[in-house]
């Protein structure tokens, strides 16, 4: 299944739609190069969930941890990431006994050291410059997230990381 985005607004707003859908816990896989809009579309999924604070990509920090309404948020940028090992300097283990949202950017920079995804959203820049979203689900519990877009429904491009 997949969703195509004409603008960083419509990324938002399906970030926004999407995020009515979500339970933790849950882990979410944000997959994709440099400049394809995951922590656009990270920042919007918080926001809906009632972040109120400036949401910030986690290049540097690797992890900002939020409040929600639906319990706390993890959102995790390993681009910067030399070693999977490295998780264990922030403290990963100890993120792990707390049922939480898992957003996570550049996941296979952390193999071995990150709970199993339960979605993967993977976004990618098509030939004629416009930007898909493909969603797929590695647990049932999922499929039912997507009741709230149809994949035709929108034809939008999600600009920015």
């Amino acid at each position: 299944m997949h969703w195509d985005f004409a603008d960083a607004e419509a990324c938002r707003d399906w970030g926004r739609r999407f995020a009515q859908r979500i339970h933790i816990p849950a882990v979410i896989y944000l997959e994709g190069d440099l400049g394809v809009g995951k922590t656009t579309l990270a920042q919007a999924i918080l926001k809906a969930l009632g972040v109120t604070q400036n949401i910030k990509s986690p290049t540097y920090t690797l992890m900002e941890q939020y409040p929600t309404r639906i319990g706390p948020a993890l959102h995790l940028d390993l681009y910067r990431l030399q070693e999977p090992e490295e998780l264990e300097f922030i403290g990963i283990r100890d993120y792990l006994t707390e049922p939480s949202l898992w957003l996570v950017e550049w996941p296979e920079r952390g193999a071995g050291f990150l709970p199993p995804a339960d979605l993967s959203l993977a976004l990618r820049i098509l030939d004629n410059g416009s930007h898909r979203l493909e969603w797929l689900g590695h647990q049932p519990h999922v499929q039912d997230w997507t009741i709230f877009l149809t994949p035709a429904s929108t034809r939008k491009i999600c600009h920015g990381e």
